[in-house]
């Protein structure tokens, strides 16, 4: 559909399309990659409390105590975080800062699709860079001759939808080959087994690192998402945030995702739940024939040399059991799928065993 009073750039968008997100109950929804646990305890308690007081009045524009309990948590100065609503925002308000430099952004061909969307949001050329035929990130391909001009770098470690991840050699490696330009590296998935590269946030200027709370924390639902890097980039994200909404983040959310940081007990129980459930779910899949892409994230990504991946996506969602596939020229006959609870990745195997089954 197109209108007459669309502005010009409204036409030519191609908008990121999420993961469904059903109407139906009873559905084992492996999906979206949401955390199969609920949040701390205390996370409930604190947005409890928040909602009984102070509702009327606008929450501190600068999250000043969630970026104090981020700040402790990495070992970080409270200059050095930015928060935002969701890391959907944080990188949108990145690629506006960073990448609008009239010359190409360097992107895995397969990685995040919303990386694309912001650079057609935000008139940005994208480069794509091919993963190798393991579909792994090889730092080498980023390289680029003298004189070469690129507006930066931007990669998910571990990646999406692959979950394989990258150690920090290599991504001090790629902060090398570009000391000019920032090097975006999202961690959304870090928690489930990756490196982080926050520890080389006081070495390397051009170094952004993105986080969210929707998966580690459980707190899809609430909306939070932070970058940390140096002082210089945060305050370019600042200035991008009050131009576009000075109150990202509402009190419930803050009171929340304070809450999520002060419970590492929690945290760390529920990260090695999905990490155990992720090793068995990999077993499971790979004694019904799938080859299974090694993970370093809460989803796995697999493929069955002799089934259609559509087709079995279809007949588990007629199970009542959800999927990701895409589309995807490379990565068409691979599922991602969503490490659930113990009982949940039970229920997938069965649907798969008895579709698998079926087909012969």
């Amino acid at each position: 559909m197109t209108s007459n009073f669309y502005s010009p750039v409204v036409g030519r968008l191609t908008p990121y399309v999420p993961g469904e997100q059903p109407k139906i109950s009873n559905l084992v929804k492996l999906n979206t990659n949401e955390n199969p646990y609920p949040p701390s305890p205390r996370v409930i308690a604190a947005i409890t409390q928040a909602a009984q007081q102070g509702l009327q009045l606008y929450p501190d524009p600068e999250s000043t105590a969630l970026r104090q309990a981020i700040a402790a948590q990495h070992g970080l100065a409270e200059q050095h975080v930015f928060l935002g609503n969701g890391s959907d925002e944080v990188l949108a308000h990145a690629f506006f800062a960073f990448f609008q430099q009239g010359c190409p952004l360097l992107l895995p061909d397969i990685s995040y699709s919303f990386y694309k969307v912001y650079c057609g949001l935000y008139g940005i050329e994208a480069q794509l860079v091919p993963l190798a035929d393991d579909l792994r990130l090889q730092v080498a391909d980023y390289a680029r001759a003298d004189g070469q001009r690129v507006a930066g770098v931007v990669i998910a470690n571990p990646n999406a939808p692959t979950g394989i991840g990258l150690p920090l050699a290599d991504i001090e490696q790629l902060l090398q080959l570009h000391p000019h330009r920032v090097v975006l590296v999202d961690e959304a998935y870090v928690d489930f087994g990756g490196q982080s590269a926050l520890t080389l946030i006081a070495r390397y200027p051009n170094l952004l690192v993105v986080h969210t709370l929707s998966k580690s924390r459980s707190l899809a639902g609430l909306r939070i998402g932070y970058a940390c890097g140096q002082a210089h980039l945060i305050d370019a994200l600042e200035r991008v945030k009050n131009s576009f909404n000075s109150y990202p983040l509402d009190r419930l959310a803050i009171a929340g995702g304070v809450a999520a940081f002060e419970d590492q007990a929690y945290f760390a129980q529920t990260c090695q739940a999905v990490m155990n459930s992720r090793e068995g779910l990999i077993l499971a899949l790979e004694d019904l024939g799938f080859a299974v892409l090694p993970s370093q994230a809460n989803f796995v990504f697999a493929r069955h040399p002799a089934h259609d991946a559509a087709g079995l996506a279809t007949d588990l969602r007629a199970r009542g059991v959800l999927v990701r596939h895409f589309k995807q020229a490379r990565i068409d006959q691979y599922l991602r799928i969503s490490v659930g609870t113990p009982a949940q990745c039970d229920q997938l195997i069965q649907a798969l065993a008895d579709v698998l089954q079926l087909r012969g």
